[in-house]
């Protein structure tokens, strides 16, 4: 089942394009833990899911072109992914499904929103109506953005909103990217309370990831001194791809790729309430490529430190506070409280897969007291390795993880809307006050219901 792709703003475009190209990195790369028929197999399910093949099924025959959708209001982001996607030999955008203008949104959300989005509105349903109906089966959308920005926020909410009107019956992801809390842009709070209100009433999910969080791992994992967007966009991508690639259900006799995880699949089993749809993303091991070959992992000792991040809310291996151990719902400890969650996926792939033990996802005192025992953690695994790892280890969560984030966002945008400040930008676009005080209801629900978990 294939993916239609959306990438709205600079942010969007940018991710987009690194996910692309990490995603044919991995398919291509070294498979020895694998059969020569399953690693075909999965290459097959790669292409299928996330690039259309003109005219020819052979793989070799045709330069796969993405299923993507191109949206910004600026053409300097489209016509650069372009250009590296050509530049890379493997793959290329399609054309005719790129929409830009002249003029962006001046990092106004109420000008993306409120006038780029409806001009937009036409031209870029058609152009995602013609991607999915070049699906023989297709499992869902998967729409990158920005948070901070005036196109990627604005412009991203609308088109949300327009394709659950135009695809009631469709899973819809929105990967949004969280600013970074030192200030990219003097409204980013602003932007981003009306983005995720607006998202939570028509978006399945929202994954979730901070540019803070992301800087730490380039910079203490990875070892990158001199940190760029691009930088950046890569280990989101990396993230991304963790998720993404196939992977079947732990157990499953299913002999190819063909039922292994879709978009459909992943939000039904995750997202069991439409009260909490934020999911995050933790992955492990994740480290520069001369560390690798030095590097040894056991499944234990990786299940080990990536459960201690779940609980402790940690974003990276290295750091992770020991201290914070799992309470019951009847103990009266004075310990630190640990991250609690709603449901969480284990997708695992690797040589020995089948020796992992995940009994420890599975403990009931993780997750809400109102989740069933048998919906709490799904397990997806694969022998093939992922991109340069010989065992990697990735959680898709839906838990208390964000609320921090999200309560930062709520505090700033209050205290500025409390003075009015910069509130006549939004409303000469048409915003009214109303809608801030119902998108602050709106987000402080939210983070109600998950802070009483």
């Amino acid at each position: 089942m294939s993916i239609v792709t959306l990438q709205i703003g600079q942010c969007g475009n940018q991710i987009g394009g690194e996910l692309f190209s990490t995603i044919l990195e991995d398919a291509f790369g070294k498979a020895s833990t694998v059969s020569k028929a399953d690693n075909e197999a999965y290459i097959d399910e790669v292409l299928e899911r996330f690039f259309h093949r003109p005219d020819s099924g052979k793989r070799n025959e045709v330069i796969p072109r993405a299923r993507a959708v191109m949206v910004d209001m600026e053409p300097k982001a489209i016509a650069q992914s372009m250009l590296d996607a050509k530049k890379s030999g493997r793959w290329v955008y399609p054309k005719g499904q790129q929409f830009c203008q002249k003029r962006g949104s001046g990092n106004n959300w109420a000008h993306g929103y409120c006038k780029h989005g409806p001009q937009a509105q036409e031209a870029v349903m058609d152009m995602v109506q013609r991607e999915a109906e070049k699906c023989d089966r297709m499992s869902g959308f998967l729409v990158f953005m920005s948070l901070a920005g005036g196109t990627g926020s604005g412009v991203g909410a609308y088109i949300t909103e327009c394709l659950r009107d135009h695809f009631p019956h469709s899973f819809i992801t929105n990967q949004v990217v969280a600013p970074y809390n030192t200030g990219e842009v003097i409204v980013q709070n602003y932007n981003a309370l009306l983005t995720l209100s607006h998202l939570y009433q028509s978006s399945d999910a929202l994954l979730i990831l901070e540019n803070d969080q992301v800087h730490k791992i380039c910079m203490q994992l990875l070892g990158i001194k001199n940190i760029s967007f691009r930088d950046i966009n890569k280990v989101i991508a990396h993230k991304l791809a963790s998720v993404l690639q196939p992977v079947k259900p732990i157990g499953s006799n299913f002999p190819s790729y063909m039922h292994s995880n879709h978009i459909s699949d992943m939000l039904t089993s995750i997202v069991p309430h439409p009260e909490y749809k934020l999911l995050t993303m933790k992955n492990i091991p994740q480290m520069s490529e001369r560390s690798i070959a030095y590097s040894t992992f056991t499944w234990s000792g990786l299940l080990k430190h990536l459960r201690q991040m779940l609980i402790a809310n940690a974003a990276m291996e290295e750091g992770i506070d020991w201290q914070v151990k799992v309470k019951s719902s009847t103990s009266h400890s004075s310990a630190i409280q640990h991250n609690k969650s709603i449901a969480n996926l284990l997708l695992l792939r690797g040589k020995d897969v089948n020796t992992a033990n995940v009994d420890g996802f599975q403990e009931s005192c993780l997750y809400a007291p109102w989740v069933p025992s048998d919906a709490v953690c799904s397990v997806w695994a694969t022998p093939r390795p992922f991109n340069l790892y010989e065992k990697s280890a990735t959680l898709l969560s839906n838990s208390q993880s964000p609320i921090a984030a999200l309560n930062t966002v709520v505090g700033k945008a209050w205290n500025m809307f409390a003075s009015r400040a910069y509130v006549h930008q939004y409303i000469r676009y048409g915003l009214a006050e109303e809608d801030f005080v119902d998108s602050f209801a709106g987000l402080e629900q939210v983070i109600k219901s998950y802070s009483e978990l």
